[in-house]
């Protein structure tokens, strides 16, 4: 699939998104501040196309000033989830924001999932596999396949095979599968 034609269709379906979303996505913000201190946005510094750095929002889900490590490094992850942040994560609401970062071109629909700009390990093994080349993703190849759980040379190995083998068929169907996962809530870190 071109770049172009993969483009027009992560616009398209952002778009559509956000129209069929935009209550929802409102009704989240506000329940966000309602129960919890600080910002309903929370702005992460992920690695993105070409290991180049941007900020990608979530709905806050932790408690402000919770370390920015990835959620299965943390002690005690629910000890630091907000009232609704459990909710949020397990239903995947609090990923709707990143409907801006792929309208703005940070972000596809289907691509690797951006890694933390500190999970080193991770990058590093990206690049060596060519993985960095490519758009980071709202959903991959890798999250319909285990998702928090896969260990990461398991996880990289994915992306490599979505890497070979993108085209909009493929995204289609890794969007209808991710679909499927978020309704069963399946393998997704509390």
């Amino acid at each position: 699939m071109g770049n172009s034609m993969k483009r027009f269709f992560d616009l398209i379906v952002a778009l559509i998104a956000t129209s069929i979303l935009l209550l929802p996505i409102v009704i989240v913000a506000v329940l966000v501040k309602l129960t919890s201190k600080g910002p309903a946005l929370y702005w992460s510094d992920r690695v993105g196309k070409h290991n180049t750095i941007f900020k990608m929002p979530k709905f806050r889900s932790m408690k402000v000033n919770t370390p920015a490590v990835a959620t299965h490094l943390l002690l005690d992850p629910k000890s630091v989830l907000t009232p609704i942040g459990h909710f949020l994560r397990k239903s995947s609401l609090d990923e709707l924001p990143q409907l801006w970062s792929i309208v703005k071109g940070d972000m596809s629909i289907v691509g690797p999932r951006p890694a933390l700009f500190n999970q080193d390990d991770l990058i590093a093994l990206r690049t060596v596999k060519g993985v960095h080349n490519l758009v980071p993703g709202l959903t991959g190849w890798a999250q319909v396949n285990g998702r928090d759980e896969l260990p990461i040379p398991q996880k990289v190995a994915l992306d490599v095979e979505y890497l070979q083998k993108q085209s909009l068929w493929f995204d289609i169907k890794i969007v209808c599968l991710t679909f499927l996962k978020v309704i069963k809530s399946h393998g997704v870190s509390h």
